[in-house]
């Protein structure tokens, strides 16, 4: 892998569509323990207790639950001009965001990746209280920061390879289907910051986004949370029970906010960031891969997802079926 001129640290934020705030303001700070940061009549700026920054999730109003935007946070200033450059050397789909367009942040560029999905990369964001050691403002459901986004995606082969080449994403776990000269790529877990993923591709109908996962201490912090939301209410809202996956190691919990945005709380993947680190490969039939248990996933965490918006228009973009699969 080639020396970049750029360096992408982590995921930052992401950005999704609900259709009422007050709904949504009772179930992710009631119910989740998000900090309001800052709000308007159609946005929530929200952060975690982590967050020494304006917001790590965004809340829009919109007709319906989809993805605007995930974001990348880039280390410095200049990068963002390096990326503009590769964009244009690539023929990316970009606009440039302006300071505050998107409120609490400097200038941003914003793409669609190869597999359709919207992401932006940005450096500045207004500084933010910490809440990290603010014990007695914190709630039942203790989210620590953002930790990965899952998207789906028709074009595997291209979009793996597009994000290892060119944008300086490792791998850390990867799913085959078939075997032998049948073996293809069905997913890949890749990371900047030194955990298993910052994003995760899954070959699927799409573009559609799949889940944002959030990170918690440990697996008690999980389970107190499932408490939390069950006494107030969301109980129907834990759309797959708590559990280990086979991927990643993390124990686990997903969550559908009222709309279908999908959340996963996270705790529990390891350190990836030796120069020898081999990707682990799974099968997409090893009974353990997608819980270690073995458990399987509820129907609607393996078919539904949400759709994603243009970068232009706001419109949301055409899902497709999964092209044919390459040898690897």
């Amino acid at each position: 892998m080639d020396k970049k001129n750029f360096d992408i640290v982590r995921l930052h934020h992401a950005e999704v569509t609900v259709t009422d705030l007050d709904r949504a303001r009772e179930f992710y700070v009631n119910g989740l323990g998000f900090f309001v940061t800052e709000s308007d009549e159609n946005h929530l700026y929200l952060r975690a207790i982590e967050d020494a920054n304006h917001h790590c999730l965004v809340l829009t109003k919109g007709e319906q639950a989809s993805l605007k935007h995930i974001a990348y946070r880039v280390s410095a200033d200049e990068d963002l001009d390096a990326l503009d450059e590769l964009f244009t050397t690539l023929g990316v789909k970009k606009r440039w965001v302006a300071p505050n367009e998107e409120k609490g942040q400097g200038r941003a560029l914003k793409i669609r990746d190869p597999g359709g999905i919207p992401v932006e990369f940005f450096y500045e964001m207004d500084k933010a209280e910490r809440m990290l050691q603010n014990y007695h403002l914190q709630g039942n459901s203790k989210i620590k920061r953002i930790d990965h986004a899952n998207c789906l995606i028709t074009n595997i082969d291209d979009l793996y390879a597009w994000y290892s080449e060119h944008l300086g994403f490792k791998t850390s776990e990867y799913t085959v289907n078939g075997y032998g000269e049948e073996e293809n790529i069905w997913a890949a877990w890749m990371h900047r910051k030194p955990s298993v993923h910052d994003l995760a591709l899954i070959s699927d109908k799409g573009p559609r986004f799949h889940h944002i996962g959030f990170w918690m201490d440990d697996a008690k912090s999980i389970l107190d949370a499932c408490d939390h939301l069950a006494a107030l209410g969301y109980y129907a809202n834990i759309e797959r029970s708590p559990g280990r996956h086979g991927t990643s190691n993390a124990f686990f919990v997903y969550l559908r906010d009222p709309d279908g945005n999908r959340l996963e709380l996270y705790t529990g993947d390891y350190f990836t960031n030796d120069p020898d680190w081999e990707p682990v490969k799974w099968h997409l039939d090893h009974p353990q891969r997608a819980t270690f248990w073995g458990a399987l996933p509820p129907d609607s965490w393996k078919k539904e997802a949400v759709p994603v918006e243009d970068i232009f228009t706001g419109e949301l973009l055409p899902i497709h079926t999964i092209r044919r699969y390459e040898k690897i």
